[in-house]
């Protein structure tokens, strides 16, 4: 028989700091030039924060050529190549580049290790802006590695000359399997100078993890298309849930996920807003999940400046204020 029914909360939770500075410089973005303001991709992966600047004048585009000439558009917080920047400079638009800071970092190691002949071992998953966007940046030079099975059928010119970077948005646990299987195999395999997956990532993995040894059924607030809010399912299976779904918005619970159950696992993606998150519990208490309970193993306090070109305001002044996560509790 189940126990009381009650929720266990999830937090770290939603926004990290990246995510939300690149929602805001659409929306500064708007407010300083006017609608429309394009957006390259998807500003983030989340059909609610699409949907909801899209009511606000944001036109989301798949490459840059669909921009008008001379209009503002704003790079997604996954990041581009160099040749989408190059693509938007020849049709003289007005390019903001709200790539998450920590993608950057990404994007100038590869750059380096590629100036210093490396051959780099980029592990994601291809057809990912974020993966598409680092390898853009040494094309010639990166490797996509999908799964630890492809650590074992990766081929490489100089095994002595070899060093791995990764998507920021992975699971942890798969990505060091991956590196360990790699290493195996080449001895000489450099690490990056710092972890490429995010602290926002991890601490949402490491919630999860503690929420999911004592959870019936783990809920996931996310879009499809959020790399790690689908790996918080697959940790939360990993890891001890009976159960575990995703969903964009509380009205996809569905009934039968709840029978026979006591308690609830809850978290929310890198890109969801807290509100959504909320909706669901309100919709849990409804079903008699009024008891929550947060679990918290890390606070966080990263913040990031806006992007460089929204720096100014209308008047000339600098604008420096740094950003952070609008999901704490």
């Amino acid at each position: 028989m189940p126990g009381p029914k009650k929720v266990l909360l999830a937090s770290p939770r939603g926004y990290c700091a990246g995510v939300d500075r690149a929602v805001i410089a659409v929306e500064k973005a708007l407010e300083r030039y006017g609608a429309p303001v394009y957006v390259r991709k998807q500003i983030v992966h989340n059909i609610h924060v699409v949907t909801e600047l899209e009511a606000k004048g944001a036109i989301f585009v798949e490459e840059v050529d669909e921009v008008p000439s001379g209009a503002h558009v704003v790079f997604s917080a996954h990041g581009v190549s160099p040749a989408v920047v190059n693509a938007a400079s020849e049709r003289g638009l007005q390019a903001i580049d709200a790539t998450c800071p920590l993608v950057t970092k990404v994007h100038r190691e590869a750059v380096r290790f590629a100036r210093d002949d490396f051959e780099i071992l980029l592990i994601g998953h291809d057809g990912h802006e974020e993966v598409e966007g680092t390898a853009g940046e040494a094309p010639d030079h990166v490797t996509v590695v999908n799964s630890p099975d492809e650590a074992d059928r990766v081929v490489v010119k100089d095994p002595e000359k070899v060093v791995w970077l990764s998507q920021t948005t992975l699971s942890v646990d798969e990505t060091m399997e991956t590196v360990r299987r790699l290493r195996e195999r080449f001895p000489s395999l450099q690490d990056p100078p710092s972890d490429d997956i995010c602290y926002a990532t991890q601490n949402r993995q490491v919630a999860i993890k503690k929420v999911a040894k004592d959870a019936d059924l783990v809920i996931v607030v996310g879009s499809s298309n959020s790399s790690n809010s689908v790996r918080l399912v697959e940790v939360a299976l990993e890891y001890g849930a009976k159960a575990a779904y995703r969903v964009d918005y509380a009205h996809e619970i569905r009934q039968e996920w709840l029978d026979g159950v006591g308690t609830v696992g809850v978290t929310s993606g890198a890109s969801v807003p807290e509100v959504l998150v909320q909706e669901v519990l309100a919709d849990l208490a409804g079903a008699g999940y009024a008891d929550v309970e947060q679990v918290r193993t890390a606070e966080e306090d990263l913040m990031f400046s806006l992007p460089k070109e929204l720096r100014q305001d209308a008047t000339g002044r600098r604008d420096d204020r740094a950003l952070g996560g609008r999901s704490r509790t």
